[in-house]
C-alpha cells in the first residue's frame, strides 16, 4: 500500500457543512459556557438516540469523574483491568479505590459472575465498561447493585449507538459515561457526554462541569471546568446527521472481515451476547502472542499498523495500582490486535489485511 493505514480515522462530515456552523459562532462571539450549539448537540443527541438527557463536557474521562462527584462516591468501586488508563484515573482523581474482576474471555466484558465476590463493606458502586461497544449483561449488573445498595456507571466511551433491548445503551445505569473523541463513532474530536434518566442528577451534573454554579451563577458544590466549546460542539453536530450511515458502514466492514477470516482455526472474534453492538473496533484474539506478533509485523511491512488494544492490562500498571492478578485479562491483552475500521477505509484494503493474515497464519 502507498498510504499508510492506521486501526482507525475519524468520520467527518465537509468542512463546508462545518465552516457554516463556525460562521454563526464568530457572529455571536460566543465559544464556551454553555452556549447555544453545545445546548443544540445535547438536543439533538437526544432526540437520534431517543434518550431524556445528554449532559455534555470535554472528554471522555472527564463525563467520569463528573458522575462520580455527581453520585457522591467515596470507597471501593469495582471495575474493569480490560480498559483504557481513563476509567482507572477518573476513579482514582475523585478519591475512590478501583478494585478489578477479571473480565469474560468471550464478551471482554466484566464478568458478573464475579462481582459479588469483591463486594466489601467499602464498596460503593460498579463501574463495568462496554468494551469495544458490546454490551454488558446489563441485567445481571442491575440486579448485583439493587441487592446490595450500590451505584452503577457504566463506562460506555465506546457505545454510542449500541442497543440493549432495544435501547441505546446510554439509558442504562445511574449515569452512562460516553466519549467523543476522534476515534470514536460519533465524534467532536474532543468530547465526552453524561447520560442519565434523572432529572435532578442532570441539573447537578451541569453544575458540576460548570465549576458548581447554579442557574444563577452562585456557587452551591464543588465543581470543576469540565465544559465542551462551541467550536467542538459543531464539529459534533455536523457530524452527528451521518451516524446512521457511519453504523452500517462499520457493521458491513466488520462482517466482511469475520467472512473472510472465520475459516482460520487458531484466532477467535469477541462475542455479543447481550445487546446489539456499535462495531466500533475489530478486535482479533489470536492463540498466542507469537501469532499476534508475526501478523502485526506483516501487516507493518505492507504499511497496515493494527493496534494492540487494550495492551498491557491496566491491572499490571504497578505505577498507577497495586497489582491484583487477572488471569483471564492478562492473557487476552497479550493475545488482542485490533485491526483497521473506519469510513474510508475500502473494501481492497480489507482483502489486503485478511490476505496478509491468512498467509501469515496459514504457512504449511
Amino acid at each position: 500500500m502507498d498510504k499508510p493505514i492506521y486501526v482507525t480515522q475519524p468520520s467527518l462530515a465537509s468542512l463546508e457543512e462545518y465552516n457554516e456552523l463556525l460562521k454563526g459562532i464568530w457572529e455571536r462571539g460566543i465559544l464556551t459556557h454553555n452556549g447555544p450549539l453545545v445546548q443544540r448537540l445535547e438536543n439533538e443527541i437526544c432526540e437520534q438516540l431517543n434518550i431524556e438527557n445528554f449532559v455534555a463536557v470535554s472528554n471522555g474521562t472527564i463525563a467520569l469523574q463528573v458522575a462520580i462527584k455527581a453520585l457522591e462516591l467515596k470507597g471501593e468501586i469495582i471495575t474493569t483491568p480490560f480498559t483504557w488508563i481513563a476509567t482507572i484515573s477518573a476513579i482514582k482523581w475523585e478519591d475512590c479505590k478501583p478494585i478489578f474482576c477479571d473480565i469474560d474471555p468471550n464478551t471482554l466484558n466484566i464478568d458478573h459472575e464475579s462481582i459479588e465476590s469483591l463486594i466489601t463493606e467499602d464498596t460503593v458502586a460498579i463501574m463495568p465498561v462496554h468494551v469495544f461497544g458490546n454490551p454488558c449483561n446489563i441485567d445481571e449488573i442491575e440486579r448485583i447493585a439493587k441487592k446490595h445498595n450500590l451505584k452503577v456507571i457504566y463506562d460506555a466511551a465506546h457505545a454510542i449507538g449500541s442497543k440493549y433491548n432495544n435501547k441505546s445503551i446510554l439509558e442504562f445505569g445511574d449515569i452512562s459515561a460516553t466519549s467523543m473523541h476522534a476515534t470514536k463513532i460519533l465524534n467532536s474530536a474532543e468530547g465526552g457526554g453524561c447520560i442519565t434518566n434523572n432529572n435532578k442528577l442532570t441539573e447537578k451534573l451541569k453544575r458540576i462541569r460548570f465549576f458548581g454554579h447554579d442557574n444563577k451563577k452562585n456557587i452551591i458544590e464543588d465543581g470543576f471546568n469540565g465544559k465542551l466549546t462551541e467550536i467542538h460542539a459543531a464539529l459534533g453536530i455536523v457530524n452527528l446527521k451521518y451516524l446512521h450511515d457511519v453504523l452500517e458502514d462499520r457493521k458491513n466492514k466488520y462482517n466482511l472481515y469475520v467472512e473472510k477470516l472465520s475459516h482460520i482455526k487458531n484466532i477467535k472474534f469477541q462475542k455479543n451476547i447481550y445487546g446489539e453492538t456499535n462495531y466500533s473496533y475489530f478486535p482479533l484474539i489470536f492463540q498466542t502472542e507469537g501469532d499476534l506478533i508475526n501478523v502485526k509485523t506483516a501487516l507493518n511491512k505492507n504499511n497496515f499498523y493494527p493496534r494492540r488494544y487494550f495492551y498491557p492490562s491496566v491491572n499490571t500498571f504497578s505505577k498507577v495500582v497495586k497489582y491484583k492478578k487477572c488471569g483471564i485479562s492478562e492473557t487476552i491483552s497479550l493475545k488482542i490486535l485490533c485491526l483497521p475500521l473506519y469510513k474510508n477505509l475500502n473494501k481492497k484494503e480489507i482483502h489486503s489485511i485478511t490476505n496478509i493474515i491468512h498467509s501469515t497464519l496459514c504457512k504449511k
